[in-house]
C-alpha cells in the first residue's frame, strides 16, 4: 500500500508510533471525508508490524479524541498556587489564552529570567514521549542552543546500557528482529517481551513451534515468565553476577569458542582470570539460584546455536547497571553466537542510524548565545537536586571554570512527565512548588507535572504532524505523515520553538525550517535527492512517501547474505574488536573488567537492616511508562494489579498482611499506600508495584516517591530498581 491512498469517502495515511518503544510500528490511519481519523492499523508490509498493533495503540484513537485533551494555551490564574489538582477539575486553576499572548509572555519572561540570572538558569526538560527524529529533539534543540539554556542529559532511561553495550562492541547493533525465529535458543533477560515489544513475539512463537526453547530471567513473572519453558527470578540488582557465574562454567569445560575470539575479541586471558573468581557457590549467594541451576543455564546457553538473548533496559537501572548490561553482552561473544543467523542478541539497534544530528540541532548556535559556548550539562536524573530552592543540587559539566552555574529559575518541559516518572518524587514536587520557579509545559492533558504550570501549551499526537522515524529493535527508516489537522490549537514542538525563537529575535534562517527541511537535514539529502548518510545511501523522500519504510543498506548486502552484526572488523571500539577488557575504562580509573558490586540498597547492604524489602516499581503492560495511564480504557487492563503491592506469602505473614489489606511502604525518601495482593511467585524479600500518576494513586504518591537519585556506575542513569522499603499493614 502507499503511503497514501484515497477513495471518495475515506483516505488512508501512513504514520509511524512514535511512543517509546522498540518496535516503532509502521500505522495506517484511516481518514473520513470529513477529516477525522476512524481507524488505526498496523501497516501489513511492514516485516516487524506485520500488520497487527500492541493493545496500547489500538486503542489510540481514544486518546486522539479524548475529551479530556487540552486543546489551547492556558495559563495558571493569579492567585492559584501550585500543587496537585483534583481529576477533572484542572480547567478551574487555569484560564485560557491565545498563542500570540502565551509566546509573547513565555518569551518576555525567559528573556528577563536569562538577563538577571544568566541563560544557563533555563532548564529544558524532555525525553521520549516522542522518539521522532524531529520531535525528539531538532527545532527544541536548535532554539535551547541560540538561547544558552542549560543542556539536559538526557539519562533517565537507557543511557546506563547504553554506555555498557559501546563500550564492548562499539556500536549499538543487533539481531535483526525478524530473525529470532531462527534461533533454537531464546534468553529473555530482563525483556518482557509478550507486554512490551509484542511485535517480537511471533518470532519467538516461531522459533518455539521449530523446537526452540524460552528461558526468561526476571525477578518477577511477566507476561512473558508466565510463558517461559523456564523462568528464573532472580533477585534484583544481581544479573551481573549470573553472567560471571555463566562465564566461570562456560570457560571452566572449555565450551567457549576459541576461533570466534580469536579473531574478534580482546583481553579474554584477563577476563578469564575475573571469572575464576564468580564460582557457582558463591553466584548462587548472591542471585537465590542454586549452583546447578547456574551450571544448567551456562552449558545449555553455550551448547544450544543458534542463541539469542533478548536484554531489555530494566537489568541497567540498578547502581552496577552498566557493568551488568557490560558483562551479559559479553555472553555472544564468548559461545560465537554472532556467527550463527539468528543468534547474537538485542538490547538496542540505534546505533545503525546515522542522523546529521548537528544538522539538525545546530550545536553551533550556542555560540551566538549570551554565553558564546555550550551551556553547562544538568543531569535528568537529578532533577529533584537540580531543581532544589537554592540549586545546590545542579552539578552542570562545561561551566566556565568549574563552576556550576546559577540555580535553575525557569523549566520548560516537553515530551515527558516528570512530575511522575522522575525518581525521589518528593523531592521533585518540593522543586516544581516554588514560587519563584517558571514552569512551561507541551502537553495533551492534565498531567503530575501541568499542575505546577504556569502556562500549559497544547501538544500534537503522532497522526497530526510529520516526521521521520528509526527504531531501536529494527533497521527500517519510516516517514510518519500527517493524518489529521490538529484539534483545537494543538501544535507540534517544532512549530512551538520556531515560534518562540522568532519572539526570542532570533534571526537565523534555521527557525525557519519546515517539517521537511529538518527531514532533509537528517538525512542529509544531497543534490541528487538522496541521503548522503552511512546505510541510508538509497533512502529519498519520495521513496519513503511511496514505501513508508525503507530498509537500511546493510540489511542484506549485494551478494544476498542476510545482515549479521559484529562478524568481521574493525569495530568502533579503540581495539576494533569486541572487548572484553577496556583500556577506555582502566585510563579513567574503572575497573576495566566486569566484576559484582552490590548495590547499596540491596539486600547485601547495611541499608536492608531497616529496610529488609526489595522494591520493584514496575511498568504497567498497558502503560508506556506513565502514557496511557489517565485513559480510562487502559487503566481498566490493568485493574487486576493497578494500585497493588505485591507480595510473597512469607513476607506478608511476617507483618500480618493478608490479601486485601491496607499497607503503606515507607523508606526515608517517603511513602505510598496500596493494597496487599499476595503472589507466591515473586522471589521472598521481594515487593512489587506499578507505576501510575500519583494524582490517580492514594496519598498523591506514586512508586517514585520510594526511589532515589542515586545513579548508575556507568552512564549516570537513574537507580530504579535498587530501592530498599518497608512495608506495614494500615492499623484502623
Amino acid at each position: 500500500m502507499s503511503a497514501a491512498a484515497a477513495s471518495p469517502t475515506f483516505r488512508i495515511v501512513h504514520t509511524v508510533c512514535s511512543h517509546d518503544c522498540p518496535d516503532s510500528c509502521g500505522v495506517l490511519v484511516t481518514v473520513d471525508s470529513d477529516g477525522r481519523a476512524i481507524k488505526v492499523a498496523g501497516d501489513p508490509k511492514h516485516p516487524v508490524t506485520q500488520g497487527f498493533l500492541c493493545g496500547k495503540v489500538a486503542k489510540y484513537l481514544d486518546r486522539v479524541y479524548a475529551p479530556e485533551r487540552i486543546l489551547f494555551p492556558l495559563r495558571r490564574k493569579p492567585g492559584v498556587g501550585k500543587g496537585p489538582l483534583v481529576k477533572g477539575r484542572e480547567h478551574e486553576a487555569f484560564e485560557r489564552i491565545g498563542w500570540d499572548e502565551a509566546l509573547d509572555a513565555i518569551a518576555a519572561r525567559l528573556k528577563n529570567i536569562a538577563d538577571e540570572f544568566g541563560p544557563e538558569s533555563i532548564l529544558p526538560y524532555s525525553y521520549a514521549g516522542t522518539i521522532g527524529v524531529l520531535g525528539f529533539g531538532s527545532m527544541d534543540r536548535r532554539f535551547f542552543h541560540r538561547l544558552g539554556a542549560s543542556q539536559l542529559d538526557r539519562t533517565i532511561c537507557s543511557e546506563a546500557g547504553g554506555v555498557a553495550w559501546n563500550l564492548v562492541y562499539g556500536k549499538k547493533l543487533g539481531t535483526p528482529t525478524e530473525d529470532f525465529r531462527l534461533a533454537r535458543l531464546i534468553v529473555a533477560w530482563g525483556a518482557n517481551i509478550h507486554g512490551n515489544s509484542v511485535h517480537l513475539w511471533p518470532m519467538v512463537e516461531q522459533a518455539r513451534r521449530n523446537g526452540a526453547r524460552l528461558i526468561v530471567i526476571d525477578p518477577y513473572r511477566t507476561r512473558t515468565a508466565a510463558l517461559a519453558d523456564w523462568h528464573i527470578a532472580i533477585r534484583p540488582g544481581t544479573d551481573g553476577a549470573l553472567a560471571l557465574g555463566m562465564m566461570h562454567v562456560i570457560l571452566n569445560e572449555g565450551l567457549e569458542d576459541k576461533a570466534y575470539i580469536a579473531e574478534m575479541t580482546h583481553g579474554l586471558e584477563l577476563l578469564a582470570e575475573r571469572a575464576r573468581e564468580y564460582t557457582p557457590e558463591r553466584v548462587s549467594a548472591w542471585t537465590g539460584m542454586t549452583a546447578a541451576e547456574i551450571e544448567q543455564l551456562a552449558r545449555e546457553y553455550a551448547l544450544t546455536q543458534p542463541a539469542a538473548i533478548r536484554l531489555n533496559y530494566g537489568v541497567q537501572r540498578t547502581e552496577n547497571g552498566g557493568t551488568t548490561v557490560r558483562a551479559i553482552a559479553m555472553l555472544p561473544a564468548l559461545t560465537g553466537a554472532w556467527k550463527y543467523r539468528g543468534g547474537g542478541g538485542q538490547l538496542s539497534t540505534s546505533g545503525a542510524f546515522k542522523w546529521d544530528e548537528d544538522a539538525l540541532r545546530r550545536p553551533d548556535l550556542a555560540l551566538a548565545s549570551p554565553l558564546g559556548r555550550l551551556a553547562r550539562v544538568v543531569n535528568m536524573s537529578e532533577l529533584g537536586k537540580a531543581l532544589a530552592e537554592q540549586g545546590s543540587g545542579v552539578r552542570g559539566q562545561g561551566s566556565e571554570a568549574g563552576e556550576d552555574g546559577p540555580p535553575v529559575k525557569a523549566l520548560f518541559v516537553y515530551n515527558s512527565n516528570p512530575g511522575a516518572v522522575a525518581p525521589n518524587h518528593n523531592a521533585v514536587k518540593r522543586g516544581l512548588a516554588r514560587a519563584d520557579l517558571f514552569t512551561v509545559v507541551h502537553e495533551l492533558f492534565f498531567t503530575d507535572t501541568t499542575d505546577y504550570a504556569d502556562y500549559i501549551l497544547p501538544a500534537t499526537t503522532f497522526l497530526e504532524h510529520t516526521d521521520v522515524q528509526g527504531a531501536y529493535g529494527h533497521y527500517f527508516v519510516q516517514l510518519s505523515q500527517q493524518a489529521i489537522d490538529p484539534p483545537g490549537e494543538a501544535r507540534s514542538n517544532v512549530w512551538l520553538f520556531s515560534q518562540l525563537a522568532e519572539r526570542m529575535g532570533f534571526e537565523e534562517d534555521c527557525f525557519r525550517d519546515s517539517e521537511i527541511d529538518l527531514i532533509k537535514a537528517a538525512l542529509a539529502i544531497g543534490p541528487d535527492g538522496h541521503s548522503t548518510r552511512p546505510q541510508m545511501e538509497h533512502v529519498t523522500i519520495d521513496g519513503l512517501k511511496r514505501h513508508g519504510h525503507i530498509p537500511l543498506a546493510f540489511h542484506s548486502d549485494p551478494e544476498g547474505r542476510p545482515f549479521q552484526p559484529y562478524l568481521a572488523g574493525p569495530l568502533a571500539t579503540p581495539s576494533g574488536k569486541v572487548e572484553f577488557y577496556s583500556e577506555k575504562l582502566a585510563a579513567q580509573g574503572l575497573d576495566p573488567l566486569p566484576a559484582f558490586v552490590p548495590p547499596v540498597e540491596s539486600r547485601f547492604g547495611e541499608a536492608a537492616q531497616r529496610y529488609p524489602l526489595e522494591f520493584l516499581g514496575r511498568k504497567a503492560d498497558n502503560y508506556m511508562n506513565s502514557t496511557f495511564a489517565n485513559l480510562d480504557g487502559h487503566r481498566r487492563m490493568e485493574m487486576r494489579t493497578r494500585q497493588r503491592l505485591e507480595m510473597h506469602p512469607s513476607d506478608a505473614a511476617q507483618r500480618g498482611i493478608a490479601e486485601g489489606d491496607a499497607v503503606r511502604i515507607w523508606n526515608d525518601r517517603g511513602e505510598l499506600r496500596l493494597t496487599a495482593m499476595i503472589n507466591a511467585s515473586l522471589p521472598a524479600g521481594v515487593v512489587a508495584g506499578k507505576l501510575d500518576w500519583a494524582k490517580l494513586s492514594a496519598g498523591g504518591a506514586n512508586v517514585n516517591a520510594l526511589t532515589s537519585e542515586r545513579l548508575t556506575d556507568l552512564g549516570a542513569g537513574a537507580t530504579f530498581y535498587s530501592t530498599l522499603v518497608e512495608v506495614g499493614k494500615e492499623q484502623g
